[in-house]
């Protein structure tokens, strides 16, 4: 099965900024935090805000405390003011386009001007565009309801922000051609616009759509119609659940919107679980392989090797001898430094990876006895190579293990009590690690390696990891920023971190043809720019969306290291 996603699916702009200031809210604000009414439309952030103790407020008390944000889609102005006058703090979290519509009524009511708002009557946002324009607000929402309207002196025409295009270009058409005095101001979202759009080209290249959002989202439904309109089967489903009664497992090709409300996660659930159809309809042999895969990556064993063959490459490219130890000692420390990460880190993976958030629970004692087996193993292989490899693994396992414990007292009133709190510290101290048993423990034990080429190549390994694992947190960010985990793409933003990203490949290019150029490097640094180049034009893929995130994706990314090993091995063939 062929499976595309719009480029426009999921949250918006308003949508995301209304949700990050939810989740910032506890701590920063006073409290209790409520909502005035949803902050938006998806039964299942409203779900995860009740978790984190977000209530909603139905209806404004006389008397009140805490903090009250208001909802993306606005409220009408007395509505704030009552929610002040009643004692809470007031966040507002309206969307900065229905922001612009309702400036653009409060500023023409002022000049006396009625206002037609072209919407769905009852939609919280239309309810707050109206309490702009006061008894001067006519709602429509259709060509017969516009007809009926009398005739006004002057009068602006608006639309709300998720209104289907197509109807409110017939609306601008009456008013031309009927009122040609009336003002018309395009004020539907651009993002609305591009997902309608999209939605029709999508239905174009494939055989049925589904359309994952809220039912009550007015724009995800709108989707879900215009999807329908195109002929081809479309389905509104809110979670991947739900895809059991669509009938899609004979479907050759599948593409996936989402409404302006729909996060990421519910996208990604969705997206992997129409990415298991086909291995129930595939013969034995490729169902045997792909749950082989699944397990692998699972399990990360798959990962532990390709950590093995990295190491296999940095000894290479620092021309030294090849040894069983460091290997074991890579694929061991690695294999149970990924296995504990995933043990603790089930919160984010209810979000980012909930097949393994599943898996993980379900077997987590045999897990955790492999993750614990691993580490002796490979403190066991790290004393068999000297001291100091000992030492230092059993330093990096104690971190791993403290990792999330707190190390300072609360009573300090320090912020970063664990090292878990630290910004970015996964990713970097997981790049580190990976640097150190692949590139530093061979190259200073036991052999004759310089101190140039060992840092050179610690360098190299840890950047290539760093960009691994820091892509893997950019395909994961909203599941990290749910839980209040502060990875390098929520400090720097998504375009900030896919700049980096490249920039450090680039460097992982350059970096081993140079060495291997002045000789510090053997000849092997040339033939390794592809690990990097290959993982470059991957994040590219991604970000043009030819690339999708799921189990097929994370197989690729992890192929990287084991075709680090196999470039040597052809080296090393070529070069005797």
């Amino acid at each position: 099965m062929k499976i595309e996603i719009a480029k426009t699916a999921g949250f918006c702009m308003g949508v995301r900024r209304a949700v990050e200031l939810a989740l910032d809210a506890p701590g920063k604000h006073a409290e209790p935090i409520f909502t005035y009414g949803p902050l938006i439309h998806n039964p299942q952030v409203l779900g995860l805000f009740a978790e984190k103790g977000i209530s909603v407020l139905e209806s404004i008390p006389e008397k009140g405390h805490g903090t009250v944000l208001i909802r993306a889609h606005g409220v009408p102005p007395a509505d704030k003011e009552r929610l002040a006058d009643a004692g809470f703090q007031v966040v507002d979290a309206t969307c900065p386009r229905v922001i612009r519509v309702q400036t653009i009524i409060r500023v023409h009511a002022r000049k006396g001007y009625a206002a037609i708002i072209v919407g769905d009557r009852d939609h919280p946002e239309v309810v707050g565009l109206v309490g702009y324009a006061g008894d001067m607000g006519h709602v429509v929402s259709s060509m017969a309801e516009l007809d009926a309207l009398p005739a006004f002196e002057k009068a602006i025409i608006v639309a709300q922000t998720t209104q289907n295009l197509r109807f409110y270009g017939k609306v601008k058409a009456w008013a031309a051609e009927t009122f040609p005095h009336y003002k018309t101001f395009d004020t539907i979202c651009d993002s609305t616009e591009k997902r309608q759009a999209e939605v029709k080209q999508l239905a174009g290249r494939v055989d049925a759509v589904v359309v994952v959002g809220g039912k009550q989202s007015g724009n995800t439904r709108r989707l879900a119609e215009i999807a329908a309109e195109t002929g081809k089967p479309a389905f509104h489903i809110e979670t991947e659940v739900e895809l059991d009664g669509c009938g899609l497992d004979g479907v050759e090709q599948v593409g996936i919107t989402a409404g302006a409300s729909t996060p990421n996660w519910i996208i990604k659930r969705v997206y992997r679980e129409l990415e298991r159809l086909p291995s129930k309809r595939q013969n034995g042999a490729a169902r045997a392989v792909n749950t082989l895969i699944k397990v692998l990556l699972l399990v990360n064993v798959y990962v532990a090797v390709g950590a093995g063959c990295l190491c296999f490459a940095c000894a290479k490219l620092m021309a030294i001898p090849t040894e069983i130890a460091p290997i074991s000692v890579a694929v061991l420390y690695v294999l149970s430094m990924h296995l504990l990460n995933h043990l603790t880190g089930t919160a984010e993976d209810e979000y980012n990876d909930p097949e393994r958030a599943r898996f993980y629970r379900q077997h987590r004692l045999a897990l955790s006895a492999i993750s614990i087996a691993a580490g002796s193993f490979g403190l066991l292989s790290a004393s068999a190579i000297g001291g100091v490899a000992f030492v230092s693994l059993l330093v990096m396992s104690l971190l791993g293990l403290s990792y999330n414990l707190y190390l300072i007292p609360a009573s300090l009133g320090y912020r970063f009590r664990r090292i878990k709190d630290i910004p970015g510290s996964k990713t970097i101290l997981i790049a580190a690690a990976w640097g150190v048993v692949v590139a530093i423990l061979p190259g200073f034990t036991g052999n004759s390696a310089s101190v140039v080429s060992v840092g050179a190549v610690f360098v190299w390994a840890t950047a290539l990891v760093f960009a691994r694992t820091a892509f893997f947190d950019l395909l994961d960010v909203q599941g990290d920023r749910i839980i209040g985990k502060e990875t390098l793409p929520i400090l720097l933003g998504d375009r900030r971190t896919f700049d980096l990203l490249k920039k450090i490949l680039i460097g992982c290019m350059i970096l081993p043809a140079a060495m291997a150029a002045i000789g510090v490097f053997s000849k092997l640094g040339f033939l390794l720019i592809f690990c990097p180049a290959v993982m470059f034009k991957l994040i590219r893929s991604y970000e043009k969306g030819r690339m999708l995130p799921g189990m097929h994706m994370e197989f690729l990314v992890e192929s990287l290291f084991l075709l680090s090993g196999l470039l040597t091995l052809v080296w090393m063939i070529v070069s005797n």
